[in-house]
C-alpha cells in the first residue's frame, strides 16, 4: 500500500457545533443536545455536505422551527466558530506520512460554501495531491458513488489504499469500495494501525 485517502473533520481538523453553541445555551447539556438532535439534525447537515445551499437548508429549517429562527441561522451565520483546531498527533502522522514519500488525498463531507475558511486556516491541507470535498460534487459519504468518483479523480489502486475516516459505516462503505479501511478513534491508535500496516 502506498496511498492514503483521509476524512479530515474529526480526523484531521477538530470540527463540533457545541463548540458555537454550548455557551449560548448557559451550561444546560439537556437542552444543547435536544437542540442539535432535533431542531439541527444530523441528516440536515448531511444534505448541506452534499451541496444543498446554506440559505436554503436554514430556511426550511426556520419554517419548521421558527421558535428557533435565531439559533438555526447561527449555523450558517457564525458557522467559523464551530471550527477549532488540528487534531492533536493527527496531523504529525500526516507529515511522517508524507516525509515517507506515500500519496495524500482526501475525501471530506464538508460544504463547499465553508470549505474554503478551512484551506485558508489549516497549511496542511496543500499537502494533499487532491481534496474530494462533498459539497463540490454533489455526494456526500456514505454513498458509494463518491467513492467511485474519488478512485476515478484521484487515480486510486484501491487495493493499494488505505481508507481513514472516523464515522465507522464511511469506513464500511470505503472498505465496500475496496479499500483497507482503518475506523479513527485517536491518534495513537491510528499510529499503531499505519505501523502495523507497514506505512509509518
Amino acid at each position: 500500500m502506498d496511498t492514503v485517502l483521509f476524512d479530515l473533520g474529526a480526523v484531521l481538523i477538530d470540527w463540533n457545533p457545541r463548540y458555537l453553541y454550548r455557551p449560548l445555551f448557559n451550561g444546560d447539556e439537556k437542552a444543547m443536545e435536544h437542540f442539535l438532535d432535533e431542531i439541527v439534525p444530523g441528516w440536515w447537515n448531511h444534505d448541506i455536505d452534499a451541496g444543498k445551499p446554506f440559505a436554503a437548508a436554514v430556511a426550511e429549517r426556520i419554517r419548521e422551527h421558527p421558535e428557533h429562527a435565531g439559533m438555526i441561522s447561527l449555523w450558517r451565520d457564525s458557522w467559523e466558530k464551530m471550527l477549532r483546531d488540528e487534531i492533536p498527533g493527527s496531523v504529525e502522522i500526516l507529515g511522517e506520512l508524507r516525509s515517507k514519500g506515500h500519496r495524500l488525498h482526501a475525501l471530506t463531507n464538508w460544504s463547499a460554501e465553508t470549505f474554503p475558511i478551512a484551506r485558508r486556516r489549516f497549511e496542511f491541507l496543500k499537502w494533499f495531491e487532491d481534496i474530494v470535498v462533498s459539497g463540490e460534487v454533489g455526494l456526500a459519504k456514505p454513498d458509494p458513488r463518491i467513492f467511485a468518483l474519488t478512485i476515478e479523480r484521484c487515480r486510486l489502486d484501491p487495493a493499494r489504499t488505505v481508507f481513514i475516516d472516523d464515522s465507522l459505516r464511511n469506513v464500511e462503505a470505503g472498505r465496500t469500495a475496496g479499500m483497507h479501511a482503518l475506523h479513527f478513534r485517536h491518534a495513537n491508535q491510528l499510529r499503531a494501525d499505519l505501523t502495523r500496516l507497514g506505512m509509518l
